[in-house]
Formats: C-alpha cells, structure tokens, sequence
C-alpha cells in the first residue's frame, strides 16, 4: 500500500512541531521561564524611558537635540555611527519583539539581543530579516556568559532567580552612568531610579536603575 505524499509531509510537518515545542518547553524548564513577549504598551514604555535616557547620555542620540518621548526618531535625523550608537543589550530576547520595536523607534541606537533557546532566536533572526533592523544583533548564547562592559543599558525580562544570578555580572561590568532597565520583577538590594506602572491590563511596572 502506498502512503499519499501529502500524509507523508503533514508527519513531517507535526513531527517538526512537537520537536519545536519540545525544545521550548525543555528551555523554559532549564531557563525558569518561558519566552514571552512584551505587551505593547510595555514595549513603548521601555522605549519612551530609554529614549529619556538618551537625551541625557552625552551626545549619543541624533542631531537636532532631545528626542521626543514617544520613542520615535524626528524626521530628517541622522544615524550614528556604530562606535557613538548607544549600546542597549537585552538579557533574554525571547521572540525578539521588544528589541525590534527599539531597533525601529531608534535607528540610531546599537541592539544587541541574547537568547539560548533556538525556535525563539530562529523566529527572531527571520523577524530581523523581514524588518530589516540594521542595528540589531540577534546572538545565541547564554546571557550569564556575556560581557556587558560596553553596553549603555541592559533590558531584562526575567524571573527574580535569574535577576539575582545576574546581579553579579551588572554589579561587576557595567560602567557608572549605565542604566538597568528591568520588566516586572525588581533587582533585590537595588534602589530603583524610577518607577515606571505602565497601562496595560497587568499593571506592568518597569524599574530603572543606575549605576554609580
């Protein structure tokens, strides 16, 4: 008896996607936490404070002055070169969502995102791709092995467990002046610069700190 091509292909098709869920549900299990993307509202919230921050950061935005805070570039501004950009890692991108939506508001801003589980990185390299985000770098890797000696501001959307095995890591590598932006869960012993409850239906609160 032969078996039809298309009922060949559609158990391939189902075998590449329990392998895919798998594979995020065995990286969730060892990261503690699953990839979940922002919400809008937070994705603008983030944007809007860090584009703050860049206003004040010493020459590294567009000429023409202060931003606005609506997280977009005016008309007509000019992008920085790679070595001026601001440099904004992201500690666990998940689907790439929120590192994109920055890449986009600020052309003139350097990416860096960080994720170790694959089917989320995949997806986010071939969002890169389509959105054709210039300043973003997708790296699959481990955030606790990265070096964040160069980054200006450090984004994470993580779990109190992960936050405090990274406590180290910012304490000890991030210069003076660099800023700590952390989604919904505070740095235990760290005072918060700001404060940000965004609108959401969750009530979302964003905690900003800096280092001295």
């Amino acid at each position: 008896m032969t078996v039809p091509a298309s009922s060949i292909l559609s158990a391939l098709l189902m075998l590449f996607v329990l392998l895919a869920m798998l594979s995020i549900v065995y990286k969730s299990w060892r990261n503690g936490i699953s990839p979940m993307p922002a919400s809008a509202e937070v994705r603008r919230a983030v944007a809007a404070e860090l584009n703050r921050l860049t206003g004040a950061a010493g020459g590294r935005y567009p000429k023409g002055g202060r931003m606005p805070t609506d997280g977009r570039m005016p008309a007509g501004a000019e992008p920085a070169s790679p070595d001026s950009a601001y440099s904004i890692v992201e500690a666990g991108s998940g689907w790439g969502t929120l590192a994109l939506h920055l890449a986009k508001s600020r052309p003139d801003w350097r990416i860096t995102a960080i994720e170790n589980s694959l089917i989320p990185w995949t997806v986010s390299r071939l969002a890169r791709r389509l959105s054709a985000c210039g300043n973003t770098v997708f790296h699959r890797s481990d955030l606790y092995d990265y070096r964040y000696e160069h980054a200006d501001a450090v984004i994470c959307y993580l779990y109190p467990g992960a936050m405090k095995r990274l406590d180290p890591l910012l304490r000890r590598q991030l210069r003076a002046g660099a800023r700590v932006v952390s989604i919904c869960f505070a740095l235990p012993g760290w005072q918060a610069e700001k404060i940000i409850t965004c609108r959401d239906m969750y009530r979302t609160k964003i905690y900003v700190y800096k280092i001295e």
